[in-house]
């Protein structure tokens, strides 16, 4: 429960301090081109919400299963993802850069899936909690990818 604690912190402060980096109503984003499939702007909180009180809880158990020599990883891989997760705003949005926001979250989706990995050693349950963040980030990197070659 402890560590659960401790991610449930972390993931709040990646979640606010994303949103602070985001500006979804700019005129510089409201003006890319952006695919049909694009879900409306009201979907990402809604969807965001709840993952984010998934990859607190599904890393916060992992952490707390792992054998005492193997927490160490988790943590630090949790905390690479999450910083890596808070960067992606900053690096679409306020550098407004699709192009920087491609190379953040192709680094964040090899983190995700090292996460995961390494969450399912440890705790199944833990790692099924996980699995709807990682393919929404999928998601989202198809939807960056298309971004940034429609506005290049």
């Amino acid at each position: 429960m402890r560590a659960t604690a401790i991610t449930s912190v972390l993931t709040a402060a990646t979640a606010a301090l994303g949103a602070k980096g985001t500006d979804p109503d700019s005129a510089w984003y409201a003006a890319l081109d952006k695919p049909r499939w694009q879900p409306p702007g009201i979907a990402f909180p809604l969807v965001w919400t709840p993952l984010y009180g998934l990859i607190a809880w599904g890393t916060g158990r992992a952490i707390d299963r792992a054998a005492p020599g193997d927490r160490t990883r988790l943590e630090v891989l949790t905390g690479a993802n999450l910083a890596t997760n808070a960067a992606w705003n900053w690096a679409f949005f306020d550098r407004q850069s699709p192009a920087a926001g491609m190379g953040v979250i192709l680094t964040l989706d090899v983190l995700n899936l090292a996460l995961l990995r390494e969450t399912a050693r440890h705790d199944r349950k833990a790692a099924a909690a996980l699995a709807p963040y990682v393919a929404w980030t999928a998601f989202a990197t198809a939807l960056n990818a298309s971004i940034w070659r429609r506005n290049r």
